[in-house]
């Protein structure tokens, strides 16, 4: 879809302070193409930019993307190879541009497997960007959510805190995402219906859009319509509104 001007995006009555994406397809974009998969996650990762652009001028405060999950690593080595390249490449290229921009970037996952070159990379642009405040970004990369209240029970187990005092609360605080809302809409594009391990703890109330396009073709329209659908939403938080 080619880019609309500004003005064809009239303001919406109720915008998700957190927005989540699980940007599937890139895999099948590059097959109806007659290109390998890695093509694909190439194009996936250029369409990262013109999302983010899109996030901040429609004025979201919040998104969370599903890079990297933990189980992605069963996959065949070249392709893991690839993506892990990919996911270089696009931080040395694009941390910059999307600091000048007011971009925070925030990484959510497990850093221990990764290339001891890539983490200090991750580190050097989380720290770049950690004041900046028009959007944040979690770039979620060697993350799942199972595996993300597996680290907040350890945790809690080690700092020894009474059972009585677990509470919701506790929780949230040891969660990756420690500080930030819960997400309000999760998106997940190539109309694929599943969480597929995707902040379950965060997402407990969250409403869905499934987008048919595929990741590399996921633009500022599509994007503009889960909002709209979004804010059409009557969330009740498993409550009832008041009837007379």
């Amino acid at each position: 879809m080619s880019e609309q001007p500004q003005d064809a995006y009239p303001p919406l009555p109720r915008v998700p302070n957190h927005v989540g994406i699980i940007m599937d397809g890139n895999g099948r974009w590059a097959r109806q193409r007659g290109m390998r998969r890695i093509a694909g996650h190439r194009a996936g990762v250029e369409n990262l930019r013109r999302v983010l652009r899109a996030a901040v001028e429609l004025h979201i405060p919040i998104v969370t993307l599903y890079a990297f999950s933990t189980e992605n690593w069963s996959r065949p080595q070249d392709e893991v190879r690839g993506l892990l390249r990919l996911f270089a490449e696009a931080l040395e290229r694009e941390v910059d541009e999307l600091h000048k921009n007011g971009v925070q970037l925030r990484h959510i996952g497990d850093l221990t497997p990764l290339s001891e070159t890539l983490q200090k990379q991750i580190r050097a642009a989380v720290d770049l960007t950690h004041n900046n405040d028009r959007l944040v970004a979690n770039i979620a990369f060697n993350y799942g959510g199972r595996w993300e209240i597996t680290e907040a029970v350890r945790a809690i187990v080690r700092e020894q805190i009474p059972v009585e005092q677990i509470t919701q609360d506790v929780i949230n605080a040891h969660l990756c995402t420690a500080g930030l809302p819960d997400v309000d809409l999760i998106i997940r594009t190539s109309g694929e219906y599943r969480i597929s391990n995707f902040m379950l703890w965060q997402g407990a109330y969250a409403e869905y859009y499934i987008s048919p396009l595929y990741w590399p073709d996921f633009d500022k329209d599509e994007l503009y319509r889960a909002l709209k659908t979004f804010s059409e939403c009557d969330r009740r938080y498993g409550g009832l509104k008041e009837t007379r």
